[in-house]
């Protein structure tokens, strides 16, 4: 198979961190019944349910002429439909969104039905004591419904702990009252050029524009002097649910994670890499600045992460000791728990992954990291032909390498190779997230190895920067070079680093990341199934864009080591969510204005 998949087994999630900085303490947890515990869930559990139940009845009965009629004559007469249930695009949107932010447990969604369903319930009960609303079965049926739903949220309540951001009230309020008037504006121009009736007011054209955008039921036909065709309708309730949708987005969304990594924060994980920086080659990486970073209640580890598109996105393995591990993920899961936030993993080793599996998570391979150990490198045999060949072509040609640690290097001549490099680069977008540093020539990163390659005239050509992996090991942060120079630059540079690491006190490179390696070595051997060829044409397909089958190729080059990575998720559904932030963390995927 392309990629395997571990179950995990669940574990309890820890109670919310501090807001000071520095060590987050977890408060005892609260001493419950698993009997109750298990009722809240499920209680709470079934309020999705019913929403999303609700949202594809609103949606069949807006496609469904029959099932609409029958909507309707129940609105148009003595009945009244359960909570939320109604003939209409923005019922649909509004019970399908509630069901999302519902299943992330967030509190507000929880105050929001409760506030529209407990007042609806009580109206139900007053009109039940009126014989004509007495005498109707469907009323009482109406009545339970929303009835049991208000009664699995009182329930269900200490489930709906998550917190949203502070500005939400005021964003949701702003994109309300301008998409209401944007789109009531463009509804009611709609509905006075396919008016059948003469004689509207532009009063009665709003008022028809309002109520249509509520239902496509005959709420609106209470407004005679205005008859406009269905599809006329449609597109105003469709504009509607679209507006709704926005401002119930910018009333329930996650925190940003705004707090980022401040200079204490840094401080302490250098110290954490200077005592265990050996283990993990991705570790350095955690020193990214867009990054946040949540410690263990004893400071000996810690979890770097960014929120993206409400998915909080760890990188790497944890940093510090081993040992300390759970207590960093306890903390880091917690606060994804508090803000409603997607917990995943990006290239985990397998020694993380397994301790993450022990706190719930499930684990997909991603691919593999190449590491070549000095110690075994050489450019001896068929095997390193073509990167032999290339070397002496490029040395031949005249092109020279220069290595020096960063703090080596003058300030004069680093910011040209800032400039260079910033010029190299392929597009406006700086790419890179759990294996890239995101800066060059930052003073506190002078541990840093720099390969300068000129040619034969003494022109800088291209570069390479690799970040510390503990005392005896490079990882590669940067690549960058001219597109007119010598075709097997890079090789010639890679080889020449690891031909003079010894100099530099190096035992271990890390190269790059090679995304479904398995993939690639196995479907091409003798024997392969039809399954794992499939799946390898399909990424040699999309290698044309995504240079995936490329950079398994490039590394495979220098016979490495292959070590695998992992991405770890909480639920499967979340995967494709998960791919989206993961693409816009590694530049990938730029939104509009961003």
């Amino acid at each position: 198979m392309p990629a395997q998949q571990t179950t995990l087994m669940p574990a309890p999630v820890p109670a919310p961190r501090s807001p000071r900085r520095g060590i987050r303490f977890l408060p005892p947890p609260l001493r419950t019944r698993p009997g109750g515990r298990r009722l809240r869930s499920r209680a709470a559990t079934a309020t999705v349910w019913y929403l999303r139940l609700l949202a594809v009845l609103n949606i069949a009965a807006v496609v469904s002429l029959p099932f609409r009629e029958e909507v309707h004559e129940h609105n148009a007469g003595e009945y009244f439909t359960p909570y939320l249930a109604t003939a209409g695009l923005v019922s649909a949107a509004l019970a399908l969104f509630l069901a999302v932010v519902m299943r992330r447990r967030k509190r507000a969604a929880w105050l929001f039905n409760l506030l529209l369903a407990g007042p609806l319930l009580g109206l139900y009960a007053v009109a039940l004591t009126r014989a004509p609303y007495r005498e109707h079965p469907f009323n009482w049926v109406s009545t339970v419904l929303t009835g049991l739903f208000v009664a699995a949220l009182l329930l269900g309540r200490r489930e709906f702990d998550a917190i949203g951001d502070r500005s939400n009230p005021r964003l949701a309020l702003a994109v309300g009252v301008g998409g209401t008037l944007v789109t009531g504006g463009l509804g009611a121009l709609l509905v006075h050029a396919t008016n059948k009736v003469t004689g509207a007011t532009l009063k009665d054209e709003i008022a028809y524009t309002l109520l249509r955008g509520i239902s496509v039921g005959p709420l609106a036909d209470r407004v005679p002097a205005v008859h406009a065709p269905r599809w006329a309708d449609m597109t105003v309730n469709v504009l509607m649910a679209v507006t709704f949708l926005l401002v119930l987005y910018a009333c329930f969304r996650a925190p940003r994670g705004a707090r980022l990594l401040a200079e204490e924060d840094e401080q302490r994980l250098r110290e954490l890499l200077d005592r265990h920086g050996e283990r993990d080659s991705l570790g350095y990486f955690a020193l990214r600045r867009d990054k946040s970073v949540i410690f263990s209640p004893s400071g000996k580890a810690a979890v770097a992460y960014r929120v993206v598109g409400g998915v909080s996105l760890a990188s790497g393995d944890p940093l510090g000791d081993p040992e300390a591990w759970p207590g960093a993920i306890d903390a880091w899961l917690a606060e994804a728990r508090l803000h409603a936030w997607t917990p995943a993993v990006m290239g985990a080793s397998e020694e993380a992954g397994t301790v993450y599996a022990r706190h719930g998570l499930d684990a997909l391979e991603l691919g593999d990291e190449a590491i070549v150990d000095l110690a075994d490198f050489t450019l001896d045999g068929r095997a390193m032909r073509v990167v032999r060949q290339a070397h002496n072509r490029v040395r031949r040609a005249g092109y020279t390498v220069r290595v020096r640690r960063h703090e080596d290097i003058p300030a004069e001549e680093m910011a040209l190779l800032v400039d260079r490099a910033d010029h190299w680069r392929d597009g406006a977008t700086e790419r890179g997230f759990s294996m890239a540093l995101g800066r060059l020539g930052d003073p506190s990163d002078g541990r840093c190895v720099m390969l300068e390659c000129r040619d034969a005239d003494g022109a800088p050509r291209a570069l390479l920067s690799f970040v510390p992996w503990g005392e005896r090991g490079l990882s590669l942060d940067l690549m960058r070079r001219d597109r007119d120079c010598e075709n097997g630059l890079m090789e010639y540079m890679v080889v020449e680093l690891l031909l003079q690491a010894k100099e530099l006190g190096i035992d271990r490179v890390s190269l790059n990341f090679a995304m479904f390696r398995s993939v690639f070595e196995r479907g091409a051997r003798l024997g392969a199934g039809p399954v794992l060829r499939l799946w390898r044409s399909v990424l040699t397909f999309f290698s044309r864009w995504w240079q995936i089958e490329s950079l398994y190729r490039a590394n495979a080059k220098y016979r490495p080591v292959w070590e695998p990575r992992f991405l770890l998720f909480a639920k499967s559904s979340d995967i494709p969510r998960i791919g989206l932030a993961s693409a816009r963390a590694e530049g990938f995927l730029t939104l509009p204005g961003r």
